[in-house]
This record gives C-alpha cells, sequence and structure tokens, in this order.
C-alpha cells in the first residue's frame, strides 16, 4: 500500500488533513518514485492531486539536512508560485523543511538567508535562473551541488515554446554542476505527446509516464448569439448575466480586450438589476496587485456570487477555489486550452463541471463543437518542439560566457553539445554561429576564451535579457496614485478618451509620453483598449473535426441548443453540393465569378504556407484561416491547376523564404532572439516555426478537390 511507503511526518500530514483516501495518481506516484530511479510525467486531470503526487515520495526520500537545496520547483508563473508556495509549505510544517519563493516580487532577505544557508526546496520561474546565471553565478554553485529533484509544473506551457527550450537549457546546465543524478517529475493535465514530455526531461529513456484517465462529469451547453459589429449583443450580455447572475463563475473570451468588454457590460446589467456587483477581469495587463485581491477573493470568499472575466492568467492551476460554472465565449484555439479552462469547475470531489459555451460567429461555433468532440474522444494536440533552436542558441551562448566571465572555445562547444537543448545542433553549426557572433562584436575571441563582445553586453546588460518571449511597450495606468494596469500605446491613447480597464470604464485625464504613463478618472462609457498578440495556430486535426461535422447528421441533443443545430444546419446546406467520401483527402472547392474560394480544412501552418506559396508564384490570394479556406482572385485557374502549382512551388520555399527575408524581412514574424540570427539562420527558424512543409506536403500528395459553381 503506498500510504505504508511513506515517512511517519508525511503520512501525519495525511492524517490531518483527514484524507479518505489517496487519489489514483497519488498511489501510483509514491509507488513508483520511492522504488525506482526513474523521471516521472504525473498527467491526471485538474485538481486531482498532482502536487502532492509529487512532494509525498519526494519528501519520504530526501535527505533535507544535507546541505544545499534539495528540490527545485519550476512554474511557468509568478502567481502559481506564490498560490503553490502555501500547498507545499503546507506540507513541510511538521518537518522541519526551509520552502522559499525567488522571483522578482519575492522577500530579497530571504532571499539573502537562503544563500548563506542553502537548504529546503526553492520555487522559481525560468527566468529568474537565467538572471542567477547571468548576475549572480556564485549562487547556482552554492545552492544546488546537492540537488535531487527538479519539479517542473504546468509541464505542457513549456513544451514546444521558446521558453520551454531556455528552461531545458537551463536545467541542463545545473545538473552538469550537480555531482549526484538529478531527477525530474512532469506534472500536467493537458499532454498530448508524452514522447516530447519524456523528451524535455533531457533523458527520454528513463521517463517514465504516469497517467490517471478518470473521467470528470461534465455538463455542456452550446448557444449561438450573433455579434454586432464586432461586440457582443445585447442578448448575448442579458443571456449570460441570467445564467450567472446566481453563480461563481469564471468567462473566458479570447482576448483581454473581450474579457474587459464582458466585465463591464456584466456590472453594468447587475447594476440594473440590482444584483450583486462582484464583477472582476483578470488577465495579465490588469495590475499585479488587483489580480491578486481577485484571486484571494475568489479562493476565501464562501458566501458572494462573482464573476471574473478573465484570459489564460486563470487557465494554468492557480487555485481560486470551486466554481460553479466556466463559460466560454467563442472557441479556444485548441483542445488543450478548452481541457485546462474547464478543469477550473467542479474542482471538488463528486461535483460535476458546468460549461457554457457561446458562439458569436457560425465558424466560431463550428471550431468550438469541433474542440468539444475531440474533448470527449480524449485527443489533445500533439506539440512540435524546434529541432534546431538557432534563436535560444544565441541568447544562451551570451549567458553562458556572462555566466562564466569568459572560456575556452573548445570547452564552450563541448558543453553546448552536452546541454539538451541543443542535441541537434552540430558542433560545426554552434562553431558557426559563434564566429558570426565573433564578427558582429557579440562575442569577443581574445584567442585562449570567448568572451561577451561589445555589442553583446548591450543584450546581457538589459533587464529584457532574461526572458526570451517578446513584450511590447505599455504605458501604465494610473488613478489617484495607485497603477490600475497596463494598456498598449495606440492612436486611441489620448485625452478625454474613455477606455475599458480592470472591469471599469476610465477617462483619459494627461498622457505623459515620456514617463509612459496615462492617468485617468472614473467615466460612465467607454472603448475597449487595443491589445496585440492574441490567437493562435489551430492543428489540422480540429479542422478536418470541423468538416466531419459539416458532412455528418447533425441532431439537437440537450447539449446543442436550438440557436446552434439551426446555424449548423445553414452550413451543412451550404456546402451540400460538393460531395465529401473522405475526410482525409477530399476538400471543398467553389468557383465564383471573380475569385476560387479553396476550403483546405487544414492547420493555420498548412494554410500559411499554401497561400505564400500561392503568392510566390504569382497568384494573388487572402488567407481566411478562421473560416478554413484561401480566396484566390488573379489570375483564375482551375483545380487542378491550383494544386500542380502548389506542387512545384513547394520545391523552391527555401529560395522564396531567402528572397523575402532579404527583400521584406517584416513579412515574418521573428521570435525575440531570432532577429539577431544570421539570414541563412533566420530562413532555417522561419521553415521550421512559421511553416508546416511536411503537413503542406502530404496535404498536396492526398487532396482530391470536390468542386463547384
Amino acid at each position: 500500500m503506498s500510504y505504508e511507503l511513506l515517512s511517519e511526518p508525511v503520512r501525519r500530514y495525511i492524517r490531518d488533513k483527514q484524507w479518505d483516501a489517496l487519489r489514483p495518481i497519488q498511489a501510483a506516484a509514491i509507488s513508483r518514485i520511492l522504488s525506482t530511479d526513474d523521471n516521472y510525467i504525473l498527467a491526471s486531470r485538474t485538481a486531482s492531486g498532482k502536487t502532492e503526487a509529487a512532494f509525498l515520495p519526494i519528501l519520504t526520500k530526501v535527505d533535507f539536512r544535507e546541505r544545499g537545496i534539495q528540490v527545485l520547483y519550476v512554474s511557468p508563473l509568478i502567481a502559481l508560485i506564490n498560490d503553490q508556495f502555501q500547498r507545499v509549505e503546507g506540507l513541510c510544517k511538521h518537518m522541519d523543511v526551509t520552502v522559499t519563493k525567488w522571483h522578482g516580487e519575492a522577500s530579497k532577505s530571504l532571499k539573502d538567508k537562503l544563500v548563506k544557508s542553502p537548504t529546503g526546496i526553492l520555487l522559481i520561474t525560468p527566468e529568474s535562473i537565467e538572471a542567477m546565471f547571468v548576475n549572480h553565478p556564485y549562487y547556482i554553485k552554492a545552492l544546488f551541488p546537492n540537488l535531487k529533484f527538479i519539479v517542473i509544473d504546468e509541464i505542457h506551457s513549456f513544451i514546444g515554446s521558446s521558453r520551454g527550450i531556455q528552461l531545458k537549457s537551463l536545467l541542463s546546465r545545473i545538473k552538469i554542476l550537480v555531482s549526484n543524478q538529478v531527477r525530474t517529475i512532469g506534472l500536467s493535465a493537458t499532454i498530448g505527446d508524452y514522447d516530447e514530455a519524456k523528451r524535455f526531461t533531457g533523458e527520454e529513456e528513463r521517463t517514465k509516464v504516469l497517467v490517471d484517465k478518470t473521467p470528470k462529469d461534465l455538463n455542456a451547453k452550446f448557444r449561438y448569439m450573433k455579434s454586432e459589429l464586432g461586440n457582443y449583443s445585447v442578448d448575448l450580455i442579458d443571456d449570460l448575466y441570467e445564467q450567472t447572475k446566481d453563480k461563481k463563475v469564471l468567462i473566458f473570451p479570447n482576448s483581454r480586450g473581450k474579457a474587459e468588454e464582458v466585465a463591464v457590460k456584466l456590472k453594468k446589467t447587475a447594476e440594473r438589476n440590482n444584483g450583486h456587483h462582484f464583477y472582476f477581469s483578470h488577465h495579465s495587463s490588469v495590475d499585479k496587485e488587483l489580480r491578486e485581491h481577485i484571486e484571494y477573493f475568489a479562493k476565501n470568499n464562501e458566501r458572494q456570487y462573482f464573476c471574473i472575466a478573465c484570459t489564460s492568467t486563470l487557465e494554468l492551476g492557480i487555485d481560486i477555489g470551486s466554481v460553479d460554472m466556466v463559460v466560454q465565449i467563442d472557441s479556444t484555439y485548441s483542445v488543450a486550452s478548452l481541457i485546462q479552462r474547464v478543469g477550473r469547475s467542479g474542482r471538488k470531489e463528486n461535483i460535476k463541471s458546468n460549461l457554457l459555451l457561446y458562439a458569436t460567429e457560425q465558424w466560431q461555433l463550428l471550431q468550438s463543437i469541433a474542440c468539444w468532440q475531440l474533448y470527449k474522444e480524449n485527443f489533445i494536440e500533439p506539440i512540435y518542439s524546434q529541432k534546431k533552436p538557432f534563436d535560444i542558441l544565441f541568447h544562451q551562448i551570451l549567458s553562458i560566457l556572462k555566466a562564466t566571465s569568459g572560456c575556452s572555445r573548445q570547452l564552450f562547444v563541448n558543453g553546448i553539445k552536452q546541454n539538451a537543448a541543443f542535441t541537434n545542433i552540430s558542433a560545426a553549426e554552434a562553431e558557426n554561429l559563434i564566429q558570426y557572433m565573433i564578427s558582429m562584436d557579440y562575442v569577443e575571441d581574445l584567442k585562449r576564451e570567448l568572451i561577451v563582445g561589445y555589442e553583446g553586453e548591450k543584450l546581457v546588460n538589459s533587464k529584457e535579457f532574461y526572458s526570451v518571449f517578446e513584450t511590447l511597450p505599455t504605458f501604465k495606468v494610473i488613478h489617484s496614485g495607485k497603477p490600475i494596469g497596463d494598456i498598449p500605446f495606440s492612436p486611441m491613447v489620448m485625452e478625454d478618451e474613455n477606455i475599458l480597464l480592470a472591469a471599469r470604464i476610465w477617462k483619459i485625464m494627461d498622457v505623459d509620453v515620456d514617463a509612459q504613463k496615462i492617468y485617468v478618472v472614473p467615466a460612465h462609457d467607454g472603448n475597449k483598449p487595443l491589445f496585440f498578440g492574441e490567437g493562435g495556430n489551430v492543428h489540422s486535426s480540429i479542422r478536418k473535426k470541423m468538416l466531419e461535422i459539416i458532412y455528418s447528421p447533425f441532431e439537437n441533443s440537450t447539449e446543442y441548443e436550438e440557436s446552434a443545430a439551426a446555424i449548423i444546419h445553414e452550413m451543412q446546406l451550404f456546402f451540400q453540393p460538393f460531395p465529401i467520401i473522405d475526410f482525409n483527402k477530399d476538400r471543398p472547392l467553389i468557383i465564383k465569378e471573380n475569385s476560387i474560394e479553396f476550403y483546405t480544412f487544414s492547420g493555420t501552418q498548412i494554410n500559411k504556407t499554401i497561400s505564400f506559396l500561392l503568392n510566390n508564384v504569382g497568384i494573388s490570394n487572402k488567407l481566411f484561416d478562421k473560416e478554413c479556406f484561401i480566396e484566390i482572385t488573379s489570375p483564375l485557374k482551375g483545380a487542378d491547376s491550383i494544386i500542380d502549382a502548389l506542387h512545384k512551388a513547394i520545391v523552391n520555399i527555401e529560395q522564396f523564404v531567402e528572397k523575402v527575408i532579404k527583400e521584406t524581412p517584416k513579412q515574418f514574424p521573428f521570435s525575440k532572439w531570432g532577429e539577431f540570427l544570421p539570414a541563412d539562420l533566420k530562413k532555417s527558424y522561419i521553415l521550421e516555426t512559421y511553416f508546416d512543409i511536411a503537413g503542406t506536403e502530404e496535404f498536396l500528395n492526398t487532396v482530391r478537390i470536390a468542386g463547384g459553381e
């Protein structure tokens, strides 16, 4: 029995909590972590006890009397660290184990105390590890000589991202300094590719996956309410108010601006109807203290109903207690995101989750239903990771040279080859990048060693160096001396204009461009601020499921209300003339008088690849990715001619990309550090991350056109 394997202080914690039994993922993790030396990925639904599943056996196995940090917990969010700190500290209260937070907002005195006498468990973000390497490399050696475990929370949020490659590199650099073997435990509710998760640990062969597939009861309802000139309709807001007025609710629109619109309009509706006044917005542009207040209120409030309009800031595992309902307005971009959001409702045992989905346009409805059906089929998108992340290698070269204050060239290249993040980059490729960095003065060659060069120092000494994701410039919004949040600067940011932020309407009184501050007072009417960088790529499996729904019987059910079912039937009638036999191959193509509409029903990256190729062979087109089609305007050719042109074009895609980078580089969205790469590596970056060449080739080799007038 797993419980008997635990140490007495850990068992006492369980008894104090009056648990009836261990959760399935906890029982499995305890027996495996204590009886083997393997790494583990713990995959189970939200609120299934994954944190305890990792820490109960770790606290039993580790001797915390040894000097140094014994357990390193890495989180994607500072807010999640603050939240998990309380849980982990509670676990450790009987064991005299020190638990310390380390991030930009954590206590400096406690950090200093830890460096002088390193012990216990450290909770940290990737950016803080980076800052430690760059600014205080001594800390790394002092803190981690006897590190035993690394726990990565919400590991899916790192896999496949630049931030994840950075973290993988940083953890590899820590492990090189540790004399003993370090084990990695990853936690997630939404992993679509277990092999990729295993590779993320840097030790695929000795990483095992424990999966708890215990289902969660879930009620879902779909409604269709068309938007009005880009804003939510009065009918939708009124209906949403009625559905949520006597509940604890999270509402997920798909942008920060929409979250503000929902929060303000619901609050005004509640005022007219003498309802409760606990309406909030929660996203990355709302001030940190306001967000923390909202989280504390939601978690500790027992009696009051509330409604939080939020983005992905509440998608991850921050504990805000149990909510009665989750509302999703328009489709998520992925099934994984839907799973995370659904998991916020019904977190207590034996309580159903409740999900209400609104769609404001027909294609959003279709995508919502596709994501929902794939969710019920237990599908999660596989995650693609860069094979040759030269952009992060550029960043880490500077980081390593800064941390070591110089390094011999041979040792440096050998260190890169040992780094799990760069195993697919050859020594010759690393050497070529280093040589380029020397030529551009990012690195200086002193013959005996390499050091950070003049241009490199400018980058390393910037506070923006620690992160690998782009942060757009914003202006701080201030009322009565208190910060409310930050918004991107845009032409609408001027005196006497009104904006929505933090679930309130504000009138701009003054804009201090030099100080990047906006001073506001409360107002009664306003426009939502223009936030940027929102959206995402949709996987081909979602698009194929959308096609299946269009060509399959769709009967009314308890899930799909009449308004939603009617729209799906309309779409089915529209596509009825185009015979689809095989959902993997057949695609509709509509020939109109002045254009052709090619419905690819493929993923975003394949659509972008096809549109790019057509443009580069002189076929004018416009991509309507949300609607799953490419509009071809000139020259108009038949279906076979279009496919033939694409077959010929894809062979030359490297030359096309090279030409665009040379002539109009702004056409491509380079990563933060990809901007600094030489032209040939920029080309490699775009070919690997922006397009899906292999997927497009497969599509072109199998597609059959179902055409019609």
